[in-house]
C-alpha cells in the first residue's frame, strides 16, 4: 500500500543535534504512542479480524470433511412365543420373546465443490475487503504520525505564547515603574499611569491564560503517548522553511489519485462489492459438488448381512435452486444497491481528496511566505517600539503608543514561531494526503529539534 514518495526539500536536510538524556525529541515521543496509543491499537486488532475474511471465504473452495458416529442401545420384542426348531441350538424348543443387542455406527464424508461460482466471487470480495482493511490500517499509522507532531508542536506552541505573554508582562511592569517614578515627580499625567495599569493587568491575564494552556497541552501528549514528559526539545531555528517539491499543484493532485490511502480503500471497497453483486447473481446457478462417503455398520442383533457391514460411496451432487420465495432476486437488488452506494462514496473520496490536496500546497506556499514576512515583521516591530520610546522621551508619542508598540513585538515574536509550526503540519498533511507520508520523514524532522533550552513540564518538575 506504499506509493511513491514526493520528498519536499525540508526533509533532505539532515542536521543531527546532540540529545540530552534530561529531555525528549519528537522521535521519542511518537515511539511511546506507537507502542500505547489505544486508536492505533483498535485499527490493529480490527485490521487482524479482517484479515480472516479471506480464509473464511476460501473455506468455502476447499474440501470439507467431517467424521460422524453413534452407539445404540436396542431391545427388540416378537409378537408370541418364538421356537427354535434345531436340535443343535441351546434354545431348542424354549420361547424368545424378546433380543437385547448394541449397534454401532460410524461415518467419514469428503465433499469437494467442483462448480459454486457464488463461493468464488465471495472469495474474490473477501480479497477485496482484506486489500481495503490493509489500506485503512496504514492510514491509521499516518493518521498517528500527524496527531504526535501536531500534540507535541502544540506544546512548543504553548510555551512560545507563554514565553511571550512572560516578556510582554516583564515589559509592561517595567513601563509601569517608570511611568509611576515620573508620575511621583510630575512628569507625566496620571492618564499614563491609568494606561499603564490597564496595560499591565492584560498581559498579565494573557500570562495566566498561556500559563493553563502550557499544562493543558502537555497533558494532553501525555493521553496520547502514555507518558508524562519532564521536558520536550525545541525545533531548531536551522529548520528550513521552503516550498514543497516538485512545486506543481497538478503534480500533487496526480499523486493523491494513486497514493491516497482513503481512496485506495474506496476502491476497493467498490471492488469488493462488484465481486459481491456478481456472487449474489450467482446463487441461481447450479452447484456441482464431488462427495465420497465411508460407513461401518456393526451390530449385536440379528442381519442378514452379518453382524458388520462397510460401505464406500462415491458420487456427484449437482443442486439447482428454483424458487426461494424471491430471497436470491432480493439478495442481487441489495449488493446492487451496495455497489452504487460505494462508486458514490469513492467519487467523494477523489473530490474531496482532490480538493484537500490543492488547499494544502497552496497553504504550505503560503507559509512559507507568511514565516518569511513574519521574520521581517520583527525587526520592523523592534525599529517600531525603538522610535516609539524614542518619540515618548522627548514627547511627541504618548504611552499608548508604546504600549501598543510593545504589544505588536510580542505578538509578531509569537506569531513567528506560530507560523513555522503551521509550516511543519500543512506540510505533513499535504504528504498524507499524497500517500506518501512515512515514519522517515519524523526521522528527518526530528533531526530539526534541539536539546537547547527544552520545554519543560511544571507538573513534573
Amino acid at each position: 500500500m506504499k506509493s511513491k514518495v514526493l520528498t519536499p526539500a525540508i526533509f533532505f536536510f539532515t542536521l543531527v543535534f546532540t540529545y540530552s538524556g534530561n529531555a525528549t525529541n519528537l522521535l521519542d515521543v511518537y515511539n511511546s504512542a506507537k507502542a500505547s496509543d489505544p486508536v492505533l491499537a483498535g485499527a490493529q486488532a480490527t485490521h487482524q479480524a479482517r484479515q480472516q475474511a479471506m480464509p473464511q471465504a476460501r473455506s468455502a473452495l476447499l474440501p470439507n470433511i467431517t467424521l460422524s458416529g453413534s452407539k445404540s442401545d436396542n431391545t427388540r420384542k416378537f409378537p408370541g412365543a418364538v421356537f427354535s426348531n434345531d436340535p443343535s441350538d441351546p434354545l431348542f424348543g424354549l420361547a424368545v420373546p424378546k433380543q437385547k443387542f448394541s449397534d454401532t455406527v460410524w461415518q467419514a464424508e469428503a465433499t469437494q465443490p467442483l462448480l459454486d461460482l457464488e463461493s468464488w466471487y465471495t472469495y474474490g470480495s473477501a480479497k477485496a475487503t482484506v486489500k481495503q482493511a490493509d489500506a485503512e490500517f496504514v492510514a491509521a499509522e499516518q493518521n498517528l504520525i500527524v496527531r504526535v507532531v501536531e500534540a507535541y508542536l502544540n506544546v512548543l506552541r504553548a510555551q512560545d505564547r507563554l514565553d511571550a505573554a512572560t516578556a510582554e508582562e516583564t515589559a509592561v511592569k517595567r513601563q509601569l515603574e517608570q511611568v509611576q517614578q515620573r508620575f511621583d515627580v510630575g512628569l507625566v499625567a496620571i492618564t499614563d499611569v491609568l494606561e499603564s495599569t490597564a496595560a499591565y493587568d492584560n498581559a498579565s491575564v494573557r500570562r495566566i491564560q498561556a500559563d493553563g494552556d502550557h499544562d493543558i497541552f502537555f497533558e494532553t501528549l501525555r493521553t496520547l503517548s502514555g507518558v508524562a514528559y519532564p521536558s520536550l526539545d525545541r525545533l531548531s531555528e536551522e529548520l528550513p522553511i521552503v516550498n514543497p517539491t516538485p512545486g506543481v499543484e497538478l503534480a500533487w493532485t496526480d499523486q493523491a489519485m494513486l497514493g491516497n490511502l482513503s481512496i485506495q480503500a474506496a476502491e476497493q471497497q467498490l471492488l469488493a462489492s462488484k465481486q459481491t453483486l456478481k456472487a449474489r447473481k450467482s446463487s441461481h446457478l447450479p452447484t456441482i459438488r464431488g462427495i465420497v462417503t465411508h460407513s461401518e455398520f456393526e451390530t449385536g442383533g440379528s442381519n442378514f448381512l452379518g453382524d458388520r457391514t462397510n460401505t464406500t460411496t462415491y458420487a456427484i451432487q449437482a443442486r439447482v435452486p428454483i424458487f426461494q420465495g424471491g430471497f436470491i432476486h432480493s439478495r442481487a437488488r441489495e449488493a446492487k444497491y451496495q455497489m452504487e452506494a460505494a462508486k458514490q462514496q469513492l467519487l467523494e473520496k477523489q473530490l474531496n481528496v482532490t480538493r484537500d490536496t490543492r488547499n494544502l500546497f497552496r497553504a504550505v506556499s503560503t507559509d512559507v511566505l507568511r514565516v518569511n514576512a513574519r521574520q521581517r515583521a520583527i525587526k520592523s516591530s523592534e525599529s517600531a517600539l525603538e522610535a516609539t520610546e524614542t518619540g515618548y522621551e522627548v514627547g511627541t508619542r504618548n504611552i499608548v503608543d508604546v504600549l501598543q508598540a510593545q504589544q505588536r513585538l510580542f505578538s509578531s515574536q509569537f506569531d513567528y514561531a506560530d507560523s513555522r509550526y503551521n509550516y511543519v503540519l500543512d506540510l505533513l498533511r499535504l504528504k498524507q494526503a499524497s500517500g506518501s507520508l512515512e515514519e522517515s520523514d519524523l526521522l528527518q524532522l526530528n533531526n530539526f529539534t534541539t536539546a537547547n533550552n527544552p520545554v519543560k513540564n511544571k507538573t513534573t518538575n
